[in-house]
């Protein structure tokens, strides 16, 4: 089972750029589809983006698409989530997730972070 940490968070203005990071042990990192989610306070946990293992294909909300990009470096063992124009609506503790397939990692099943808390002001 892989270790996720992810990293990154803060607070930011609107309109304003972050990038998390997760950090993923394991030797098979490679392996994993890997995917961002997110939970904003007294709602349910969504879904964000993900990036499969095969071919580093990236998958995205709607809310989100345009203004998030996912990534990873296999080198590094590492996923990123950049994150450009931050809106209010933004603001959430995001989670990293990880699992063989991308299916799997897109309905929340799997390996999970710990969080990260992005808070973005007005």
């Amino acid at each position: 089972q892989v270790q996720l940490v992810e990293s990154g968070g803060g607070l930011v203005q609107a309109g304003g750029s972050l990038r998390l990071s997760c950090a993923a042990s394991g030797r098979t990192f490679s392996s994993y589809a890997m995917g961002w989610f997110r939970q904003a306070p007294g709602k349910e946990r969504e879904f964000v983006a993900a990036i499969s293992w095969r071919d580093s294909s990236t998958f995205y909300a709607d809310s989100v698409k345009g203004r998030f990009t996912i990534s990873r470096d296999n080198a590094k063992n590492t996923v990123y989530l950049q994150m450009n124009s931050l809106k209010l609506e933004d603001t959430a503790v995001y989670y990293c997730a990880a699992d063989a397939t991308t299916g799997r990692v897109v309905r929340g099943e799997g390996s999970w972070g710990q969080g990260t808390q992005v808070s973005v002001s007005s």
